[in-house]
């Protein structure tokens, strides 16, 4: 692995941009012919690239969003959100194609549905100039389905100087794709929840997935949810338990704990400590709706 010279590198964060539609408070998901009612309903910004450089930049990590944004009227309802946030935005395309892209989240409990639709190519025509980033050190690339419409990605961060991670994201019609190994070759840090490894590799055991997938990547970390997380590498096997925190919303808790994870990496931290940072920001996203809103709620003094 290898970083450019920056002492405090920032990171690139890769992938597309939607507008969540979350609803909370649900006794049953719907079925066919019938209608449920949820007690609570909030829009927000979502998507895995969002939300991983939102919770870098809690942690005071420069971040630069590298996205493709809509011009209809709910991807410019995300604006404001987005400029909040305290991301760099240097790097975020407008374009008529790239929306309206809009998640419906279904939140029973500790689980969650999703109904997603895409719009346009995931490919920035700011792609260039964020490789070339004087600051960037580091590619987060939060969908295995953004390294498949842009194949070389990868390569193309490497040839930069930059270390590159990969949350694969659960895509029904990628996640068992038999080459998606071979696609992901050169990623330094494999962010998979359970249920992905286990559709990659094709095994029902965690720790048989977790051995897998250690001989493709020189890091692994599987998100485990209340189970915790656990990280395989040449030199460590590892795990870390869950926060007892109040869980409202498990939307973006693993793009939240990716978060942790990759600053603590940067920051040079030893592999438990970092894994722990992961546990801890990942707690943070539970506790509202939304996979950033808890920490909109930290930024706002009771006396606002």
């Amino acid at each position: 692995m290898s970083l450019k010279d920056n002492q405090h590198p920032a990171v690139l964060s890769i992938g597309r941009i939607y507008c969540d539609l979350i609803f909370t408070g649900l006794a049953a998901l719907p079925e066919p012919g019938r209608e449920v009612f949820a007690d609570n309903l909030k829009m927000a910004a979502g998507g895995g690239a969002y939300i991983t450089a939102a919770h870098l930049a809690h942690t005071g990590r420069t971040t630069a969003l590298v996205a493709r944004l809509g011009l209809d009227a709910l991807s410019a309802g995300l604006a404001p959100e987005l400029e909040a946030a305290g991301i760099d935005l240097q790097f975020l395309e407008r374009s008529a194609d790239a929306g309206p892209q809009v998640t419906v989240a279904s939140v029973i409990g500790n689980d969650r549905a999703f109904l997603s639709r895409r719009a346009g190519t995931a490919l920035p025509a700011t792609l260039d100039a964020a490789l070339t980033w004087p600051q960037a050190g580091h590619l987060h690339i939060a969908e295995y389905a953004t390294l498949h419409e842009i194949p070389d990605l990868v390569r193309r961060a490497k040839a930069h100087g930059l270390t590159v991670s990969l949350d694969p994201s659960w895509d029904e019609t990628l996640i068992y794709d038999p080459a998606l190994l071979t696609a992901c070759a050169g990623i330094d840090i494999f962010l998979p929840n359970k249920e992905e490894a286990l559709a990659i590799t094709g095994f029902e055991d965690p720790q048989d997935a977790l051995d897998k997938l250690a001989e493709t990547f020189p890091v692994v970390v599987l998100k485990g949810g209340a189970e915790g997380a656990w990280l395989r590498s040449h030199e460590h096997n590892l795990h870390a338990k869950a926060e007892n925190v109040p869980v409202i919303d498990t939307t973006g808790a693993g793009d939240a704990f990716n978060a942790g994870f990759i600053n603590a990496w940067l920051s040079g931290a030893d592999a438990q400590t970092a894994l722990n940072a992961g546990i801890q920001s990942g707690s943070l996203a539970v506790q509202a709706a939304g996979g950033t809103a808890f920490l909109q709620k930290q930024e706002i003094s009771p006396a606002d």
